[in-house]
Order: structure tokens, then sequence, then C-alpha cells
């Protein structure tokens, strides 16, 4: 059977790194690297307990070893996955994605993998953006996005009226998604969201249909006020970045966020937050509506426990 695995660098609290780890070992993973971006002494000593994860604190003296330590994260996840697939293969596919995104196969991810061609190196999952639902929902909502370009701007306009023309299927991160690749594959260059081989971009790259990957970029409005300066400065809300959506007067996402922030300040912010975030009834029927509203079980408390029974709760 196909063994796949995940390759991940996190800085979040134990509980939230946990419930990642959890959740793909529940989905059938057979190893997960997870890279501390800092020093965590408790963290690096509950994930090396379990004989299913590798954990690398990353500190002054792992990058001394490197050159040096690069300034943005997105190089220092790179490195960290490149590092990954550079080891002995344990497994014969990686993921790298996040500790806020978590894979949902309709299949098992072992039988769908197993079904992917020998000169395929890589395959893509597309994202599904978690919604902030209340406290005391069972399911968790996901908004999801159609792959041709017209029907997503469509979709996007329909489900959120105010804002949708700026926003590339109503979605605040990537729609580009994350891919698996071989790992062991000599020379292969990680990068957040493409492999390249030498001169080839994403060789023999196949989609993955049937899973989809279940991203909490903004889950509540606390942990996305949290994010939001950083990613404004240092993030996905970065000024250097494009317009995500391609219709004539979309901006990108640090120019939205300045137009919304000068015309009413946090409160502003937050009405945005409720139309484009929040699984109101109104956006949950018109999600429906459009076949685009996604929902799962995932009682990550649950299985963090399960999976972790010894380790402190917060």
């Amino acid at each position: 059977m196909i063994r796949w695995g995940t390759v991940t660098t996190t800085n979040a609290p134990l509980p939230r790194i946990l419930e990642f780890a959890a959740w793909h070992l529940e989905q059938g993973a057979q190893r997960l690297y997870i890279y501390l971006d800092e020093a965590d002494p408790a963290a690096e000593e509950v994930l090396s307990a379990h004989p299913k994860i590798r954990a690398f604190t990353t500190d002054a003296a792992w990058w001394a070893k490197r050159g040096r330590r690069p300034e943005k994260h997105q190089a220092r996840q790179a490195r960290n996955a490149r590092h990954a697939n550079n080891r002995k293969p344990e497994v014969d596919w990686l993921a790298h994605i996040d500790v806020d995104e978590f894979l949902l196969p309709a299949r098992p991810l072992a039988v769908q993998l197993s079904e992917l061609p020998p000169d395929c190196l890589c395959a893509r999952v597309r994202p599904v953006e978690a919604l902030a639902s209340a406290p005391d929902q069972a399911e968790t909502l996901f908004k999801a996005f159609p792959l041709d370009q017209s029907a997503r701007q469509r979709a996007a306009e329909a489900c959120f009226p105010t804002w949708g023309r700026h926003l590339s299927g109503g979605f605040l991160s990537h729609v580009a998604g994350k891919l698996f690749f071989r790992p062991g594959t000599e020379g292969l260059d990680i990068r957040i969201h493409n492999v390249t081989l030498g001169e080839r971009m994403n060789p023999g790259e196949r989609p993955l249909p049937e899973t989809e990957l279940g991203h909490f970029h903004a889950a509540d409005w606390t942990h996305f006020l949290a994010a939001y300066r950083f990613r404004l400065t240092r993030g996905s809300y970065r000024a250097d970045l494009k317009p995500q959506a391609r219709g004539a007067g979309a901006v990108n996402l640090n120019t939205l966020f300045a137009m919304i922030e000068e015309d009413g300040g946090e409160t502003a912010l937050r009405a945005f937050y409720k139309e484009v975030c929040t699984a109101t009834p109104d956006l949950v029927q018109r999600l429906s509506d459009h076949g685009l509203l996604r929902r799962r079980t995932m009682t990550l408390p649950a299985l963090r426990a399960r999976h972790f029974p010894a380790a402190p709760e917060t």
C-alpha cells in the first residue's frame, strides 16, 4: 500500500499542532515531518514521542549548519520542505501544507495516490476555506470555488455581493492549492504552491479531485484579527501581491483592506469579515445554491485526545 505523509513548518501553539497531527494520523498518514520555526522544547518532546512524527527545532544552531536563517517565513518553509525531500524516504508521497490546512479526502488518500501514473511527480489538492460558525455547531462549514475562471467570478459576486469582485472565489487566501510530491526526488525544488525539477515546473502534475484542503485561514474573528497586521506587511495580504480577481477594477487585498479601514476602521473590517468569512444563514444558502458549500464533522479536540492522551490541553 502507498504510504503518505506531510511536511509542515510552524510556530503555532502545541494544541493546534496536535490537532493538525491527529487529523492526518486519523486519515492514514504514516509520517509527519514538523519543523518548529521557534524553539519549543515542550512541543518537540510531545511530538518526538510519537512514532510517526519527526520533529525538528530550527533554532540558531540548525540554521548555522545551513548557512543562515532566511528572513522570510516562506523561504524557511521551502528550505525545510527540501530538507524533508532529501532525507532517506520513509513514505511514497509528502504533502507540503501548513498547520492550519487539513486534507479532506473523499476516499482513502493511499488509494487515490496509488492510482497516479509513474511519471507524475506531484499532485495538486485545491482548497476550501473554513467559515466562522457558532460555537455549538457540530459541523465545520467551508466555502469552495469553481475552477473555471468565469464561473468563479460570477459565483463570487453572487455569493459575496459587496466584495466579491475583488476576491477570487470569495477567498481571502490562496486558490492555487498545495502539492503532494514524491520525496527522495533528487534536485526537486519545493516552494509553497509549486515544485520544479531543473527547468520543469510541476513535472507530471495531476489533480486529486477527490481530496480538498480545508484551510482555516480566518476561522474566527479573533484569529483573523491577530494575524491581520502580519499578513498585511509580510504575509498573504502584502502590498506587492497582484489582485486575486481578474475583473476590471479589482484591487489586491492590501489595497482593499486599506479602503475598508479608511471607510470605517475596525467596525468596517468586522462587517467585511461577517459577509465574507462567517457562516450566516444567507451566505450558507447562497453557497449551497451554487454547489459551493462543504460540510465536515472534524471533532479536532477529541482526535487530539485520542492520539496524544498524555499531552497538555493548553
